[in-house]
């Protein structure tokens, strides 16, 4: 089984590669930076060209799973008199939305081939349910990424891929903070449940890393 994670360098995206590895799934993780060895890819979500060498380096491959984690939390701390200057939200719509179709895009060929599963980690900030202000880009981009995933799910539903949206949790990693609640491994374990139990019966879902539905 071929397993995709963007953004696998650190936090939930390094749990979950260390975790598909660990069970056996052929992985590659991306990465922005120098790639880290075998099963590893230099990917920017936001370049154009390296989605291209990705789908080039991959041609013919079928992938089973794709997981679009890779993401940014660019306006912490910003404030609504004087912050969130334009090009903060053109860094985080590019990263956490169009950086997620482009991944799709660019591997649909093989998750045809295999009709594999897309999983997208969004998170309970965008949800309208949950409008607690702040942090407008990450909520906005969020909450785009949550309806990137629906959409998509309606699209591809006649070709058997299955999609489906996951908050992962509050994650002790560097954008969730050392007294968030669960650790990144917990977060894997649950959210690859998640992703085993999704199906064309349940795509589109909108699902928190334990299994419960979230309110859109």
């Amino acid at each position: 089984m071929t397993t995709i994670i963007t953004g696998a360098n650190r936090g939930i995206g390094r749990a979950l590669w260390a975790a598909c590895r660990a069970r056996g799934d052929d992985v590659i993780g991306t990465t922005r930076g120098i790639e880290a060895g075998p099963g590893w890819t230099r990917l920017d979500v936001t370049d154009p060209d390296d989605h291209r060498r990705l789908a080039d380096g991959l041609s013919g491959r079928p992938v089973e799973l794709l997981i679009c984690n890779a993401g940014i939390f660019p306006d912490r701390g910003e404030r609504l008199e004087d912050g969130y200057p334009p090009e903060m939200w053109a860094e985080g719509f590019a990263t956490n939305v169009t950086g997620v179709f482009l991944t799709v895009q660019a591997l649909l060929s093989n998750l045809r081939a295999s009709r594999g599963k897309i999983a997208i980690i969004s998170s309970q900030m965008g949800s309208d349910t949950r409008a607690t202000g702040g942090s407008y880009i990450y909520r906005a981009s969020k909450a785009a990424a949550l309806n990137l995933g629906r959409n998509l799910a309606t699209d591809l539903a006649r070709e058997g891929i299955a999609v489906g949206i996951y908050h992962p949790g509050w994650v002790r990693t560097g954008m969730g903070g050392p007294g968030a609640a669960i650790s990144a491994e917990e977060a894997a374990r649950g959210l690859l449940a998640r992703f085993d139990a999704l199906s064309p019966a349940t795509t589109g879902c909108f699902e928190t890393w334990d299994g419960r539905p979230h309110p859109f």
